[in-house]
C-alpha cells in the first residue's frame, strides 16, 4: 500500500479526506503488520528517537503556544513520555502473552486464556494545555497494543499541532499513524467516521459531543475530562510543606492543568497560617514580580484570558490579581473569603487563581466536596491517618494524592482517569495497553469425546450433576 500523506483539507473536501484517511489506516491494520511484537517495539523505539532528536523543536513549540518554562515543558511533556515508552518496551512481551485463567468444572476438560488483541484504528483527540503530552502519551498505549491511530491536535496550540504534523509521520510508520490538523470542521468530519476507539482529552461539553458521535457506531471511548479538584488541609497538616506543594501544583503551567488544585478547603484554625505561607511560597518561587519570572507561564489566548479576568471581578484578593492581556499574563492569585456561590466556584478555573475556603472540621470539608461533581483528582494534607482514610472513603474521585498534589499521575502502575463528570476509562502504563486492547476470552478443548452429561436427552439425574459442578 502506498504511503498516505495528509495535507490540511479545504472546507469542501474535509469529509472526503477524513474518510480516505480512516479507510487507508483500516486497510493497513487488516494486513496484520501492526499486531507483531517486532512492529510494536520498532514504533516505540522510533518514538523515543523522536523525543530525543526533536526535543528542541518540541520545547520551542510549547514555549510559543503556552509560554511553558523549559523545565516544566520537559518534565511534564517530554520526560513523562520517555518514561512511559521505556516502561512499555520493557513489559510489552509479557503483556502480549496469553493469560492463563482457571477453567470451571462445567467447561472441563480444557484450558482458558485471555488474549489481548488490538482494537484496530483509534482516534486520539488532544487539548491545548499539554498539547504534546496529551497527544503522544495515549499514542504510546495505542502503538504498544498494536493499533493504527489518527492524532487530532488542538488548533488552539497551533505551533504544537504543526510540529506534530511535521515530525510524527517522519519517525513513525506513516501507514499506521497520521496527524489530522484543523478546527471544528475537521474534528466534526473525523467524528462522523467509524473508529474502533476514541480517546478524548478535554472538557465535558465536547466530551458529550464525542460520546454522542461514538454511540452511532457503538465505538468505545476513553474520556479524560476535568472538574474542580479539591485540596483539603486539616489542622494536623505540616503547613510549610502543604503551602509549597499546593502553590507548586496550582501555578505549574499557569494553572492550566486538569489535575491542578482548583480550590483549597482548610480548617479554620490554620486558615490564616496556611494563607500566609502560600503567599510567601509564591514570592519564593516567582519573585516580587512574577511577570518577570522565566518560570511562570502564560494563558493560552485572549479568550481564556478574558474568561479568567471575569472571575476576578468583585473578589477578595489575598495576593496577585494583576493582569495584562497583551502579554496573556495573569499573576499567581490567591483569593480569600470565598463563598460557595461565587462565580469562581461555579466552573473549573483552569488558570492561576486559587480560592481558599475556611471550614470548621473534616465533616464540613467532605460535605462541601460531595455537593459537587466527582472530581478528576482530590488532595488531602494531613498527618492523621484517620483523616486520610476518611477523605478516601468519604469521597469519590478519579485519583488522589495524600500530602502532595498530582504526583499520582506520574506513577505508571496507577490508572489515571476520571469518574462521572470527570471522565471514564483510564490509562498510563499497562492501563494504556489495556485501554487500546480487546480482552478476548479463549477456551481450548481437547478433541476427545464429551461426557454424555451435557447432551440431550436430559434427566433429573443429569441436572443434579450439573448443579454439583457449578
Amino acid at each position: 500500500m502506498p504511503e498516505l500523506h495528509v495535507v490540511p483539507p479545504s472546507p469542501t473536501d474535509v469529509q472526503g479526506t477524513a474518510a480516505a484517511l480512516a479507510g487507508a489506516l483500516r486497510g493497513y491494520f487488516r494486513t496484520g503488520v501492526t499486531k507483531t511484537l517486532a512492529w510494536r517495539l520498532s514504533q516505540l523505539d522510533a518514538l523515543e528517537h523522536l523525543l530525543k532528536e526533536r526535543e528542541a523543536d518540541i520545547l520551542d513549540a510549547l514555549r510559543a503556544d503556552v509560554g511553558k518554562p523549559e523545565t516544566e515543558a520537559f518534565t511534564s511533556e517530554v520526560g513523562m513520555i520517555v518514561t512511559e515508552v521505556r516502561h512499555m518496551r520493557k513489559k510489552l512481551h509479557l503483556w502480549m502473552k496469553p493469560e492463563r485463567v482457571r477453567t470451571s468444572m462445567i467447561a472441563a476438560p480444557g484450558r482458558s486464556y485471555i488474549y489481548r488483541e488490538p482494537l484496530g484504528v483509534s482516534l486520539i483527540m488532544a487539548p491545548w494545555n499539554y498539547p504534546f503530552q496529551t497527544a503522544v502519551l495515549p499514542l504510546v498505549g495505542a502503538l504498544a497494543a498494536g493499533n493504527c491511530a489518527v492524532l487530532k491536535p488542538s488548533e488552539v496550540s497551533q505551533h504544537c499541532s504543526a510540529m506534530l504534523a511535521k515530525w510524527i509521520p517522519k519517525y513513525l510508520d506513516p501507514k499506521a499513524v497520521q496527524v489530522f490538523e484543523g478546527g471544528v470542521p475537521e474534528t466534526t468530519a473525523l467524528l462522523r467516521e467509524k473508529w474502533d476507539h476514541i480517546f478524548y482529552t478535554g472538557n465535558g461539553k465536547v466530551g458529550r459531543i464525542v460520546m454522542e458521535a461514538a454511540s452511532k457506531h457503538l465505538t468505545p471511548v476513553t474520556l479524560e475530562l476535568g472538574g474542580k479538584s479539591p485540596c483539603i488541609v486539616d489542622e494536623t497538616a505540616d503547613l510549610d510543606t502543604a503551602a509549597k506543594r499546593i502553590v507548586y501544583g496550582k501555578f505549574f503551567n499557569a494553572g492550566q492543568t486538569c489535575v491542578a488544585p482548583d480550590y483549597v478547603l482548610v480548617h479554620d484554625r490554620v486558615h490564616d497560617a496556611l494563607l500566609n505561607r502560600m503567599v510567601s511560597a509564591i514570592r519564593e518561587f516567582y519573585g516580587e514580580d512574577p511577570k518577570q519570572s522565566p518560570d511562570f507561564g502564560r494563558i493560552i489566548n485572549e479568550r481564556h484570558h478574558a474568561r479568567l479576568t471575569r472571575l476576578l471581578e468583585g473578589v477578595d484578593v489575598a495576593t496577585g490579581g494583576q493582569t495584562d492581556v497583551d502579554d496573556r499574563y495573569i499573576a499567581p492569585t490567591i483569593l480569600k473569603n470565598v463563598n460557595e456561590s461565587d462565580a469562581v466556584m461555579q466552573e473549573e478555573i483552569f488558570g492561576p487563581i486559587l480560592p481558599v475556603i475556611s471550614v470548621p472540621n473534616m465533616s464540613a470539608a467532605l460535605a462541601f466536596v460531595n455537593r459537587g461533581d466527582r472530581p478528576l483528582a482530590l488532595y488531602c494534607f494531613s498527618k492523621s491517618k484517620d483523616n486520610q482514610e476518611r477523605v478516601i472513603g468519604g469521597t469519590s474521585a478519579g485519583g488522589t494524592t495524600i500530602n502532595h498534589v498530582w504526583m499520582h499521575v506520574g506513577v505508571a502502575a496507577l490508572p489515571f482517569g476520571g469518574v462521572g463528570e470527570s471522565g471514564m476509562g483510564a490509562f498510563h502504563g499497562r492501563h494504556s495497553f489495556e485501554a487500546f486492547s480487546h480482552r478476548r476470552g479463549v477456551l481450548k478443548k481437547p478433541a476427545s469425546l464429551d461426557p454424555p452429561l451435557m447432551f440431550p436427552p436430559y434427566s433429573p439425574r443429569k441436572l443434579r450433576w450439573i448443579k454439583r459442578l457449578l
